[in-house]
């Protein structure tokens, strides 16, 4: 038997206008875990749509050798079929069902023409004490955390006895716990005999974890490197990814001018009426104009329900009490128009759900929160749309055929260029960034944060959320330690560190 469980040769993938794969070669060793890194839009996400047959046989050209046989799926059903399963980073759970439902949902166990209910429990208990969880398999999956549901969903591929296991950015939406926990538990599989391939643009957890990292560039295979064999840095990952050395991540600002005070909140305090609690408590914090503010704090700590309450109040919080100053004068936000107009925007941190509209293009997804700026009688100039929506494609680099493609067929890190272009296009004093980078890779991570010096330098201010502690203590002015639903301190950049953070976020 081949030491390789799997050989993609030469796999080429077309759509309109875009190669997406350029003769790709990839292969993975039995027993492995194989890391696939790249930019967005280098190919990853498509090379493993091929594999588990969401593009099924016919669409491509090249072979696809799984256990020494040419394969040819025709669907995820067939792919399936021989072992392979792959977990994407929207996870694809019934949230009403119960954990048990979801993790046969498909592939239901049968008795005669009905469902083994008794023994789909059985069962679905045995696959949860796999992956350590150790829950009512009866409990509905809404009520998990967002770590407990991506161990359901790993239970479930384990459910159809699984041989290749795909992880597309596992970790990308879960805390520093549950994403030490879920590397352990690929490491478990590992030993069990489960290959697994996964996709990440966190560096760090891919040096810990992976036995052969693969590198795709522009829709191409740029090497592969055997970690057994020598040590490999984040530095030279980098330079492979993005074609050339990035020194550092985090660009520094050349001209630093931190002026007055743009935005200011005292005694925030904000009540959840479904939770029926208090979920912010005397929240105060300022922001100077040309000055980016980091907002840090442990998943659960009010970070993003701050954001949304500040930003009108879209989620129907109850304001309990508190205010707002905008350049010295109070202001009050009924619904995100008014945040608008006054010069707050918020670039939300769910891009898919809740950003942009994914079935639109990226014309429609810039313009959509300033269509006023475009109208022209009781008509938009669609040239002028057209025009706006270039400029940002050329300014931010929005890698695209042109502004009529689909933001659904975008990579993320396009994808959160658009979103931030939609924003910049309102022209704002305030710009809120929830999670900016989260999902993207690191060259499309060093673009925002030069975009992100180049509006401050022309007079922004910037909140930035973000769960990423070196990220916060590599961007910000000044930041805010949350814990709890309240403020547990402020740091100067000069005087911040890891240590110092988590301290406060922990015990306060």
């Amino acid at each position: 038997m081949s030491d390789y469980i799997l050989e993609m040769r030469n796999i080429t993938k077309t759509f309109p206008g875009v190669r997406a794969l350029d003769n790709v070669n990839f292969k993975v060793k039995r027993g492995e875990i194989h890391c696939l890194v790249g930019e967005n839009g280098a190919g990853k996400s498509t090379l493993m749509k091929v594999l588990s047959g969401v593009y099924h046989y016919g669409t491509y050209s090249g072979d696809i050798v799984y256990n020494g046989e040419v394969q040819q799926f025709k669907s995820i059903a067939d792919s399936e079929g021989k072992g392979i399963a792959i977990i994407y980073q929207e996870l694809a759970l019934v949230p009403e069902l119960s954990i048990y439902e979801n993790i046969y949902f498909g592939h239901e166990i049968m008795n005669g023409r009905s469902i083994d209910w008794n023994k789909t429990i059985v069962e679905a208990s045995k696959v949860l004490k796999k992956v350590r969880l150790n829950v009512d398999p009866s409990m509905k999956v809404k009520n998990l955390g967002v770590g407990n549901q991506q161990l359901v969903e790993i239970a479930k591929a384990l459910s159809k006895n699984v041989k290749l296991l795909i992880l597309d950015e596992p970790t990308a939406s879960l805390n520093e716990d549950d994403s030490k926990n879920l590397l352990e538990l690929i490491k478990e599989l590992k030993a069990q005999g489960v290959t697994c391939i996964m996709i990440s643009h966190k560096l760090k957890e891919i040096i810990a974890i992976a036995d052969t990292i693969t590198v795709l560039r522009d829709g191409a295979t740029i090497c592969s490197m055997d970690m057994a064999e020598r040590a490999v840095t984040e530095a030279e990952i980098i330079k492979h990814m993005v074609g050339r050395e990035i020194d550092n991540i985090y660009p520094k600002r050349e001209n630093k001018n931190i002026g007055d005070v743009c935005l200011e909140i005292k005694n925030w305090t904000v009540e959840d009426p479904v939770k029926g609690k208090e979920i912010l408590h005397n929240i105060n914090l300022n922001v100077r104009k040309g000055e980016i503010v980091g907002l840090q704090g442990l998943m659960g700590a009010g970070r993003t329900e701050f954001a949304m309450s500040l930003f009108g109040n879209p989620t129907g919080y109850k304001i309990t009490n508190g205010e707002v100053f905008l350049n010295g004068e109070k202001v009050h936000f009924s619904k995100p128009k008014d945040a608008i107009k006054s010069g707050i925007a918020y670039v939300s941190e769910d891009r898919k759900g809740n950003g942009l509209v994914l079935i639109q293009d990226i014309k429609y997804n810039i313009s959509i929160a300033n269509l006023e700026e475009l109208e022209e009688g009781i008509s938009i100039n669609e040239n002028e749309e057209i025009n706006v929506a270039n400029s940002f494609k050329e300014s931010i680099n929005i890698k695209a055929p042109s502004v009529e493609q689909k933001v659904g067929n975008l990579s993320g890190g396009n994808q959160q260029k658009v979103q931030l272009a939609k924003w910049m296009f309102v022209k704002p004093k305030v710009l809120i960034l929830d999670e900016p980078t989260r999902g993207i890779d690191v060259g499309a991570k060093y673009e925002i944060y030069s975009l992100m010096n180049k509006l401050v330098e022309e007079g922004m201010s910037i909140i930035m959320i973000s769960s990423e502690l070196p990220e916060v203590l590599g961007m910000s002015d000044r930041l805010y330690v949350m814990s709890s639903g309240s403020i547990a301190g402020e740091l100067s950049a000069e005087e911040a560190d890891e240590n110092k953070v988590m301290a406060m976020a922990i015990n306060s």
